[in-house]
């Protein structure tokens, strides 16, 4: 049987884009479906949750499959609002190429822009497709030389718009004969390709004739590397430009030979007949709350009743049902092999970002590093049924299962959970998904920013056995290390490793790691180096086991002491995560907005004045995005738009924020030993 190619294709875009409804007409184009559905009808093949039809947007991604000559497209439709960013982060994980799509009428808008250094930081191939050319107020000129200042300079456009703003609006491309503007095309075209490619640069310089079959080899190579983005117009809507996409998406963008995988353009030699390596990138519930396990696979091939081994699960787990996408929605098969993406049954303890099998990778994605920032926001739940609130849990778990970064925090103490969030429309998704699915009825504490805390300086502190009143069968030294931004919490040995069993290194670590959870002031720590300088014993006698011997258990216990200990001595310093803000206003409104900016906790960098509108930028506490969106409209007459993005952390003026603990406090020596005696 003939080998068959496979693409793996993410479609994403700013809210309102039109991503699903291009879904849509792709499918229909392929024939895959025999009507276009609508979002506002909701009747679209990938919105199948109910609060996605009710709500008119995409909450998760989805995957629908269709061929384009010869090529099998597994295409992903992924949310375009940023409290849905998550969704997105995994679909990354798994594309050989995009399609962003922009807006002919909005533009280039602040996800958009987000998602585009994101995709080209990444290395993915990418298409630009400006849709909505037949809306009223669609300006393809505008919205191209935007893409060019805002998105890429190396953004390559590849054909003109005729009738833009009308139902007559229709794509054509420059290959055409005789198309408007198709020698200035070429001419761009080359300068633009020259500079990856010295056969072109020796044309361009000596003035010779590029045949325009050559430019468009050195454009799919250009673009395959992602240093290239051709840029197609049409309309979801009317159909104008969409044959034109499917077939640049199979002439551009590298597709995956049937046994060989292929990473952003780059072929390695894995084929279906090497180790099994997949990713687990989304996770669902079936009707009968089974799990669904998507995957892409990556090299090998997996076949039904296969057992599947990951480092989350040493014994493994069977596969009991294989769906694969093919040509449509997922349909039954026995076997699913590299390149392919499949949705199982059976792998009830799989995570998302998980790597099955023993040729699993070491990739970025979401069980690795993220591509987006965290969630800067969180809301205790509260369940209006007091005694719901063990069923809230559960129910919580389950959706934090599904979507990783809902952190969940468990506060004991005072009986509360608290999940993070990207803002205000997850939060009311959260409330609308446990009321449909769980039949849990919530409410929400008020939405507080979520702050860390870094270590000021070096702590050290140990605990000996059998003085100073340590209870516990160990000896624990640490010392604790400002590191640099964005290092995270990295664990060092001082001592030697042969010093104590490999088990009781492992508790100290893991007990330290969940300690930094909380620091000086309830905060999660960031940016450091913890180091192991002490350690000890007592070894079991010669005959076994005794309960005088050391147990993992107490070094467990006795780590959190020692830390917060060292990390007392240290020092912390809170931070709060701030956004870059880029601000479009009328120019005679400027003077009014800077002090508004001011009384935020902004901080404007540059105001550049182009005629009419004025462009401010500059940084913002995340705090205050969500109350300048709402005083925005009042503040420039409605013409004000407003683009932020997570910058970095950055200390907090003045006294810190506290927030509080929902461990037994290691800083209270007293009670922390109460309770350790009672469950140790």
């Amino acid at each position: 049987m003939a080998a068959r190619a496979t693409l793996n294709l993410g479609i994403l875009a700013h809210v309102d884009a039109g991503k699903t409804s291009l879904t849509e007409r792709l499918l229909h184009t392929a024939g895959v479906i025999d009507a276009v559905g609508s979002v506002d009808h909701g009747d679209t093949q990938t919105d199948t949750l109910a609060l996605e039809r009710q709500r008119g947007i995409t909450i998760r991604s989805a995957v629908v499959s269709f061929p384009v000559d010869g090529v099998h497209v597994n295409l992903i439709d992924t949310p375009g609002h940023p409290d849905f960013i998550a969704e997105v982060e995994r679909a990354l994980a798994v594309l050989d190429g995009a399609v962003l799509v922009v807006s002919a009428v909005e533009g280039v808008q602040a996800q958009t822009r987000v998602l585009m250094r994101t995709l080209r930081r990444l290395g993915i191939p990418t298409l630009l497709f400006v849709n909505k050319i037949d809306r009223l107020g669609a300006d393809p000129a505008r919205v191209l030389a935007a893409i060019t200042e805002r998105l890429s300079p190396a953004a390559a456009e590849l054909g003109s718009v005729d009738a833009a703003g009308t139902r007559d609006a229709r794509f054509r491309p420059y290959a055409d004969a005789g198309a408007a503007g198709a020698a200035d095309h070429r001419r761009r075209l080359v300068e633009l390709l020259a500079e990856d490619d010295d056969g072109l640069l020796a044309a361009y310089v000596e003035d010779r004739a590029v045949p325009y079959r050559r430019l468009r080899r050195a454009l799919a190579e250009q673009t395959c590397r992602a240093r290239v983005h051709p840029v197609l117009f049409g309309s979801a809507m009317t159909g104008a430009g969409v044959p034109e996409l499917a077939a640049a998406v199979r002439e551009f963008l590298p597709a995956t030979e049937a046994g060989a995988e292929t990473d952003a353009g780059a072929e390695t030699d894995a084929g279906k007949d090497g180790p099994l390596s997949a990713t687990v990138f989304k996770i669902e519930r079936g009707p009968g709350g089974e799990k669904l396990v998507y995957v892409r696979i990556r090299s090998g091939t997996l076949r039904l009743r296969d057992r599947v081994r990951w480092a989350g699960s040493a014994e493994g787990q069977r596969v009991t049902a294989i769906n694969v996408f093919d040509g449509g929605p997922a349909r039954p098969g026995d076997a699913v092999s590299a390149g392919q993406i499949a949705k199982l049954s059976g792998l009830s303890a799989a995570r998302v970002g998980d790597e099955l099998g023993t040729g699993a990778g070491t990739e970025a994605g979401p069980g690795g590093r993220r591509h987006f920032a965290p969630p800067t926001l969180e809301t205790v739940v509260v369940p209006r049924v007091p005694a719901e609130r063990g069923a809230l849990h559960l129910a919580l778990a389950q959706l934090a299962e599904q979507d990783p970064l809902i952190g969940l925090r468990q506060d004991d103490l005072r009986q509360e959970i608290s999940v993070s969030l990207y803002g205000e429309v997850q939060k009311e998704v959260v409330q609308a998904t446990l009321a449909e699915e769980f039949g849990l009825a919530v409410s929400f504490r008020e939405t507080t920013t979520i702050c860390v805390e870094r270590p000021v300086g070096t702590g050290r502190a140990a605990e000996y056995m059998d003085q100073g009143g340590n209870p516990f069968r160990a000896t624990v030294g640490l010392r604790v290390e400002p590191g640099h931004a964005g290092s995270g919490v990295r664990f060092r040995l001082g001592v030697e490793l042969g010093s104590m069993p490999h088990a009781f290194f492992r508790a100290v670590e893991e007990s330290a790691r969940a300690t930094l959870g909380q620091g000086l002031y309830g905060w999660q720590v960031i940016d450091c180096t913890v180091t192991l300088t002490r350690t000890g014993f007592v070894p079991p006698p010669p005959y076994g086991w005794s309960k005088w011997s050391s147990s993992a258990g107490d070094f467990r216990a006795l780590t959190p002491l020692v830390l917060m200990r060292a990390l007392a001595e240290a020092g912390t310093r809170v931070h709060e995560p701030v956004h870059g803000f880029r601000l479009e206003a009328p120019s005679d409104l400027v003077p009014a907005v800077l002090p508004a900016l001011s009384k935020l906790g902004a901080v404007p960098r540059s105001t550049e004045t182009r005629g009419p509108i004025s462009v401010l930028t500059g940084e913002l506490p995340a705090a205050a995005v969500h109350p300048l969106e709402q005083r925005l409209p009042a503040l420039t007459r409605g013409e004000g738009l407003l683009e932020s993005a997570f910058t970095h952390y950055r200390a907090v003026p003045g006294a810190p924020p506290r927030r509080p603990r929902t461990d037994h406090n290691p800083l209270d020596r007293r009670e922390y030993l109460r309770h350790a005696a009672r469950h140790h």
